[in-house]
């Protein structure tokens, strides 16, 4: 792809996202404005916004760069996050719009009538947040430095300047107008060039993924090393280095590489003969065809895993606080159905293209296998199998909504943060927002600039696993639960939150792991969600004098038809 065109793609999505904010500025005149819209916004609009922000990085690059690494294993990702908004719209969404809080912090206030669970809540939204941008910084570093040369940390200060000044200028309402446009352009850039692609596919006799074989360099390809890799080689082959290579500096020499693991450091170039195997990546799977095409065969411990997957996606989705703040945007219980629904809907339409970039990524990129970024799958494949102006005029188009990915998603993580710090930190109002914003995007953009570097679908699946554990039963029990008391939540929150969460800093700080201890620790969510729930319930059981005193009030205003009006308006219990 044309640096020049990726570079003009990257400023044209960048100057949308800034005079739509600015557009949503002139609305913004309240508090409630910069954190709910007014809930004024219409199921549409609001569900184009949720797609906006729900499509992250891992959405856009991360599954069909896991496709390509991992195969069928990886569909349940998309399943899981779409069917993860059927969980909420049957449990969730109406009573929580009709609590009438601004921030899950809010919620958990009102429903257990306590400071201590809010204050609780608040560092957990923030800490999934952080968690949850991070790889939306580091995937924008990726992304920029494919299309410019630029090192990692230019793309991911770029989007934290954006995400900032839109939020900075006009809060919730002005975000929910930048991320609808984006949800509709992300659609648009993976969509439009799938067309071409499977035109290109049927047009090369439509080779099919049928060999009992790993995948192999078709033609003798050079492939460039961007960041150091060790690669394990299947059996001997002899290449082309220029570059250090097992800490051997060469340049255009032949050399044999001999089966078992070799150090490549950065900017190294390696050329391969055709009918090469493809040298893997160290902590990826050697995969035949018939195996990457089968579920159960990509990881250790695959059962496990794959039913961990499934129950941090399904119940991860209703404890992500930038998920859960849309649905206090609506004007009633209602509408907040109606947006879920429609959402349901435009990420089914979203989440059928990945899996054909991956696929087709197998085909025609496999030395993504070896550098390590099949998260660029997508950005790759354009100028790969259509090539000249129109496969660079598709790359650019994807580039765009690769960074209307990292925006949408960041901007509405960082709302959500920005409330929770402005509100329960700094003093509330506008200016406390605008403070906490600056912090809000800060942390995670030194985080992601100093973090080992992971896949970005697997950072976002941790977030979804500490959400999973954490939130998800405080919701489920605090709105259908009236016997949940408040040292059962705080129990929970702790046992839940804490051990998923020190799942997440093995893995981010150590590792790899392999063995028992590196599924459970890569996909804590199997046994961290029931502990979460047991420890809620029991220790709500063993303390019944802990139960908040408006329990019923609450229950009443929480699943009570709308119709009833029930004193309209925020309500907020006093705090023990």
């Amino acid at each position: 792809m044309s640096a020049a065109l990726g570079l003009t793609a990257v400023i044209v999505v960048v100057v949308a996202a800034i005079l739509i904010g600015a557009f949503g500025l002139r609305l913004s005149r309240t508090t409630s404005d910069f954190y709910v819209a007014s809930r004024t916004v219409s199921p549409l609009w609001n569900a184009s916004a949720i797609g906006g922000e729900y499509l992250s990085a891992a959405s856009f690059l991360g599954i069909a760069g896991l496709i390509l690494a991992y195969g069928a294993d990886m569909l349940w990702l998309p399943v899981g996050w779409t069917g993860g908004y059927l969980v909420l719209l049957v449990l969730v969404s109406a009573p929580l719009r009709r609590s009438g809080a601004y921030t899950l912090p809010d919620f958990a206030e009102a429903r257990l009538e306590s400071m201590t669970v809010r204050r609780l809540a608040s560092v957990l939204v923030v800490l999934i947040g952080w968690l949850y941008l991070m790889p939306q910084f580091q995937s924008a570093g990726l992304v920029f430095r494919t299309i410019t040369g630029a090192p990692p940390w230019v793309g991911g200060l770029l989007v934290a300047v954006v995400v900032a000044v839109n939020v900075l200028s006009g809060g919730m309402r002005s975000i929910t107008f930048v991320q609808a446009f984006q949800y509709w352009l992300k659609l648009t850039a993976l969509a439009l060039p799938v067309v071409f692609l499977l035109f290109a596919w049927y047009a090369h006799g439509k080779p099919a993924l049928g060999r009992d074989a790993p995948p192999v360099f078709t033609d003798a390809v050079s492939v460039a090393v961007s960041a150091d890799v060790t690669v394990n080689v299947e059996r001997p082959v002899a290449v082309t280095v220029t570059g250090r290579l097992d800490g051997r500096r060469m340049s255009g020499q032949r050399v044999t590489l001999r089966p078992g693991p070799h150090a490549i450091a950065h900017d190294t170039t390696v050329t391969f003969p055709a009918g090469t195997p493809v040298p893997h990546v160290e902590n990826l799977p050697v995969l035949t065809d018939h195996q990457w095409a089968l579920p159960l065969h990509s990881r250790e411990h695959p059962l496990y895993a794959t039913y961990s997957l499934i129950l941090a996606t399904f119940l991860g989705t209703m404890g992500l606080p930038h998920v859960l703040v849309r649905f206090y945007t609506n004007p009633d219980g209602r509408a907040a159905r109606r947006t879920t629904l429609v959402v349901l809907t435009l990420l089914g339409a979203f989440y059928l293209l990945p899996a054909v970039y991956g696929a087709l990524g197998r085909l025609y990129t496999p030395e993504l296998l070896m550098t390590g970024r099949t998260d660029a799958v997508v950005l790759t494949l354009p100028g790969r199998l259509i090539g000249g102006a129109a496969g660079d005029l598709l790359g650019a188009l994807v580039t765009a909504g690769a960074f209307a990915a990292f925006l949408s998603t960041s901007s509405g993580l960082a709302v959500s943060v920005a409330g929770v710090i402005g509100q329960d930190i700094l003093r509330g109002g506008v200016p406390s927002f605008r403070a906490a914003t600056l912090l809000a995007v800060t942390v995670p953009l030194v985080l992601a600039t100093v973090a080992r570097s992971l896949a970005v679908a697997d950072v976002v699946g941790l977030a979804f696993a500490v959400a999973a554990s954490s939130f998800c039963p405080l919701l489920v029990l605090g709105i259908w639960w009236r016997r949940l008391s408040t040292a059962g939540a705080v129990a929970g929150l702790l046992a839940g939150g804490g051990l998923a969460g020190g799942a997440v800093i093995a893995v981010i700080t150590g590792g790899p792991y392999t063995g028992w201890t590196g599924a459970l620790l890569a996909q804590p969510a199997a046994w961290t969600v029931p502990i979460s729930f047991a420890v809620m319930i029991l220790v709500s059981l063993l303390t019944p004098g802990r139960v908040p005193r408006g329990v019923a009030r609450t229950m009443v205003r929480l699943h009570a038809p709308e119709a009833l009006d029930l004193d309209r308006g925020d309500w907020r219990p006093r705090s023990t």
